[in-house]
């Protein structure tokens, strides 16, 4: 992927349009920030934009959430976390966000409103549309060059992503050049064996980042747990209980089960499933092999035996990728299954975690430092390892070309 970097800028000296994405957890009763995570991954590409003049677009949450609010708390906790001072100004494009540019000094940082609150961010549109919308135009106008950074969002195909790269000389920020530099290596340079464990109620993403490392070679095992594995075992014949057999089709998975279905068709060797499953009993947690399981309860965990089976696959992989969780793991019953391929994933040579509950998971255990890379985006972690070019990637690509 050829996309500019912010060292191919040379100077950063001007004005940077920096897109972040410090879309976080709000208590919508006093506006607190609950987590400031996605604050602390963007600050190294603040700090390292000190000698321009820094004016950040960022979103939080969409219309009609009870936590789409303004973002003054937002410059408020990124002043703390990179100790300058960050203005904030109730406008986006207008008359008073353009006299705010024009007067910052090098080195200062100002964040604009929440750019959803402009209704052309809201919408789904192709780069070319994008680029002619009234907001690409107006902040393209107020910068000499654009930052993106916000790989949570780089999925998407809004006008901040898919059509300022398109008008204006544009690079990855540190966060976003480092999620596709170290995705892009589980596709092409991973140490062997790699093992994809992919688990979680996202039985359509899922398959589709196993049917392209299968397809593509890409990995020695995909190991599914969680209701994926409910949907591989219901293309097996097996019987997983009318609990979760009604799951799966409430959630309207019955096509993955026959996309499921091709893949065991093909790759059967390198698919694993556990065959030992755990349930609730009169309250508690009871284990069965998969083939005995009472039918009238639901799998909420893998069961032991399993366990011990899947650790030591993991064990001899030199590459994790791990996404999802293995069972109901809020339930503290049924949270040894993830919990503990999270500790043997820890111990991989490089180990990447694709977001979401998987990594919330590894925040609350502490062990988050132990992985190589906890993406930052689940859903343009996972698009991405699906194959596809992420929309955020082709615009920088376009840009690269056009203006370099």
């Amino acid at each position: 992927m050829k996309i500019g970097r912010l060292e191919d800028l040379g100077s950063l000296r001007g004005t940077a349009l920096l897109r972040v994405d410090f879309n976080s957890p709000i208590d919508p009763s006093s506006n607190m920030i609950l987590d400031d995570k996605r604050f602390r991954e963007h600050a190294p590409t603040v700090k390292a934009l000190e000698d321009s003049k820094c004016v950040i677009v960022t979103h939080q949450s969409r219309p009609m959430k009870k936590d789409f609010t303004n973002l003054r708390a937002h410059a408020e906790r990124l002043e703390r976390l990179i100790g300058r001072p960050v203005d904030y100004i109730d406008d986006i494009f207008g008359a008073c966000a353009r006299d705010a540019v024009k007067t910052m000094d090098y080195g200062e940082v100002l964040m604009l409103e929440n750019v959803r609150f402009n209704s052309e961010e809201v919408l789904t549109m192709d780069g070319e549309d994008a680029m002619k919308t009234h907001l690409v135009k107006g902040l393209s106008a107020m910068a000499d060059y654009y930052v993106f950074d916000a790989f949570g969002t780089a999925h998407r195909s809004q006008p901040t992503i898919v059509g300022l790269p398109r008008v204006m000389r544009s690079v990855a920020g540190l966060l976003m050049d480092k999620e596709v530099s170290t995705l892009s290596k589980v596709l092409t340079d991973a140490p062997g064996p790699v093992t994809f464990v992919l688990g979680g109620t996202k039985v359509d993403d899922s398959l589709a980042v196993a049917k392209n490392a299968l397809e593509a070679g890409i990995t020695d095992n995909v190991v599914f747990t969680g209701v994926v594995a409910n949907v591989v075992y219901l293309a097996e014949g097996k019987k997983i209980g009318k609990p979760s057999t009604d799951l799966v089709h409430s959630l309207g998975y019955d096509k993955e089960i026959e996309v499921a279905a091709e893949l065991l068709k093909k790759y059967s060797d390198r698919i694993v499933t556990p065959d030992h499953v755990a349930v609730k009993e009169d309250g508690v947690r009871a284990e069965y092999p998969l083939e005995n399981m009472p039918q009238d309860k639901g799998i909420m965990d893998l069961g032991i035996e399993s366990l011990a089976e899947l650790t030591g696959i993991i064990s001899n992989s030199g590459t994790i990728v791990l996404n999802g969780p293995a069972g109901v793991f809020e339930d503290e019953q049924f949270s040894a299954g993830t919990y503990e391929l999270i500790r043997a994933s820890e111990k991989a040579e490089f180990s990447v975690v694709g977001g979401g509950h998987t990594a919330a998971v590894i925040e609350k255990m502490g062990v988050a430092d132990r992985f190589s890379h906890i993406s930052t985006g689940g859903g343009a972690c996972i698009e991405f390892l699906t194959g596809k070019k992420l929309p955020a990637v082709e615009a920088l690509e376009y840009s690269k070309e056009k203006f370099w």
